[in-house]
């Protein structure tokens, strides 16, 4: 059974570099989970690696058929920008274990989601286990 474990923290406390880390260690057998959002997509960025870029039409598709885990808006100069991640054919938690950055809020939208009480959304996108706090990466082997 997999497991979604949540880097949480300030800026510039190392959650980037710590999640490269663990994603390209091959012998933790992490996989990431890649959030969506409205925003253009950056001259440097490739969709489906960053982020999956859809307008918000597609969101609110996906919304409707209840595939939102969690969403977060931000008022921009440009407009609201929405990120957000997705119960897609990505996630597969009988077979795989995900680390991916978030928030608090996202943390706990993601645990609602997943949680006991709906079964019918966990067996969507698999059964869900998480870690409540920031854990080391010797922490997480002895968890996977």
């Amino acid at each position: 059974m997999g497991r979604i474990f949540y880097l949480m923290g300030k800026s510039s406390t190392g959650k980037d570099s710590f999640y490269k880390q663990l994603i390209s260690d091959e012998t933790m057998g992490l996989k990431k989970i890649v959030m969506y959002t409205t925003r253009p997509i950056r001259a440097q960025e490739k969709n489906g690696e960053e982020y999956y870029f859809v307008n918000d039409e597609r969101l609110a598709r996906l919304e409707a058929d209840g595939k939102v885990i969690e969403r977060r808006s931000y008022n921009t100069i440009h407009g609201v920008w929405h990120y957000f991640t997705v119960c897609d054919d990505q996630i597969d938690l009988e077979n795989n274990s995900y680390v991916v950055i978030g928030t608090l809020e996202s943390y706990v939208a993601s645990k609602k989601y997943f949680g006991e009480a709906d079964l019918s959304k966990s067996a969507a996108c698999g059964n869900y286990a998480h870690t409540a706090n920031y854990v080391g990466r010797n922490s997480i082997t002895k968890r996977l």
